[in-house]
């Protein structure tokens, strides 16, 4: 303190000043970092009813676009190693056309080992049928002769031997044949498994398996499926109405649908069907906000041709609501 003039304080002078000067810098601080508190317009329209429903009573809902038959997931019947991959995303088939093949080597060789069963089984029926035949001559023969002591009881017994065990063979050869075709049509129906085919005409929407990976039989809701395929002409919306609102949803009314994000693009879609069960909510935004504790009657509708609209994509909807009663009839 001696540096400071006699009538100088640094506590009663100095200090305050400091302070001063250090608040002035901290309330610049602030107000320099204040966010932008300027209005801007929204830069995408939220969803709002228009035309008719503008001014009626509606209920709102939101969905997802999904194919007339909805989503089918295509698996395997057998486990094996994908041969051959015939469709890509976006290719459309018709029923019965091949989507993917299994490696069927060891079915194919386990046919062609019946084809040879077969073929022995046949042999060996023409020869107990040849041996039969001949047995029976034989046998024909002796007891057509008018002189029993002509031919020993001996020979008469070998030859009816003969002609039973011809028969015997010849059943066992017959189901030697029966074992046979049935192990070879075993064998084609494995194959024909082997051949994953399209169950209905539709587009293939998702393909997530690759010619040499390993495809196990699907089981379990978390197994990814390996093409997925639908009707996509016309494509349906499942809207989803809470339950507190299901009563006022005016069931048979087209629906003003427009996809998340676009609420400029509106189309009329035809309902199809209500479905019969009240079922719970899924989430769709994974927002905290969103309650997933409710549950939802879902409505299907058809949408109009357009290609506004994608398999998967999320929809807003604004369906007409039944008109309330009026103060009469209360």
């Amino acid at each position: 303190m001696a540096l400071l003039p006699r009538n100088l304080s640094f506590s009663r002078q100095i200090l305050p000043i400091i302070a001063v000067i250090g608040l002035a810098v901290a309330v610049f601080f602030i107000v320099r970092g204040q966010p932008e508190r300027t209005l801007a317009e929204p830069g995408r329209e939220p969803p709002k009813a228009v035309g008719e429903l503008a001014d009626e009573p509606r209920v709102a809902g939101s969905g997802l676009v999904e194919p007339a038959s909805e989503v089918i997931d295509i698996g395997s019947a057998l486990a094996g190693l994908v041969t051959d991959v015939r469709v890509r995303p976006g290719d459309k088939v018709v029923k019965g056309e091949v989507l993917f093949l299994v490696d069927a080597r060891a079915a194919r060789a386990n046919l062609a080992e019946a084809g040879a069963a077969i073929t022995e089984a046949r042999a060996a029926i023409a020869e107990a049928m040849t041996a039969q035949r001949t047995a029976r001559q034989q046998l024909d023969l002796y007891r057509s002769l008018s002189d029993p002591a002509a031919v020993s009881r001996s020979e008469v017994i070998r030859a009816e031997g003969e002609e039973a065990a011809a028969t015997s063979r010849l059943a066992l050869a017959r189901a030697r044949l029966a074992s046979a075709e049935a192990a070879a049509a075993a064998a084609r129906t494995e194959i024909e498994r082997l051949t994953v085919r399209a169950p209905i005409a539709g587009e293939i929407l998702a393909v997530n398996i690759r010619p040499g990976e390993f495809v196990a039989t699907q089981g379990g809701g978390n197994s990814q499926p390996f093409i997925q395929m639908g009707q996509t002409d016309p494509l349906h919306v499942r809207i989803d109405i809470d339950e507190n609102e299901a009563a006022r949803v005016k069931l048979g009314a087209p629906a003003v649908v427009s996809p998340r994000g676009a609420a400029e693009l509106r189309v009329k879609a035809t309902f199809v069907r209500a479905e019969p069960q009240v079922v719970p909510k899924k989430s769709l935004t994974n927002s905290a906000a969103e309650r997933v504790d409710v549950r939802v009657l879902q409505l299907i509708y058809a949408l109009p041709e357009t290609e506004d609209f994608r398999v998967g994509q999320q929809v807003d909807a604004f369906i007409p609501a039944k008109s309330a009663p009026s103060d009469e009839e209360g």
